[in-house]
């Protein structure tokens, strides 16, 4: 991929997450439904991912985020999982 063409994709990834996650979140606000608040966390959390990607590849490139970036993918993942399955009791 061109270098100039890396960060519009990083931010467009972020906003595109950080969007979904204030949607689902809205409508979770609105139904009720706990599934939304799950999914809302999930892509609050990739989002955060995302800012931390941008933050490691071009704020800071000679900075090591891999662990955090790690993390805040296995969070959401796991948040999703947890919504899942507890939804999946009740």
């Amino acid at each position: 991929m061109a270098t100039g063409l890396q960060p519009a994709v990083y931010a467009l990834c972020f906003i595109t997450s950080a969007a979904c996650g204030l949607l689902l979140a809205r409508n979770y606000m609105r139904t009720g439904i706990r599934l939304l608040l799950w999914s809302s966390l999930c892509f609050g959390l990739l989002a955060a991912n995302n800012l931390t990607v941008i933050v490691d590849l071009l704020v800071l490139p000679g900075s090591d985020l891999q662990i955090p970036r790690l993390a805040f993918s296995l969070s959401a993942v796991l948040v999703l999982l947890f919504g899942f399955i507890w939804d999946l009791e009740s």
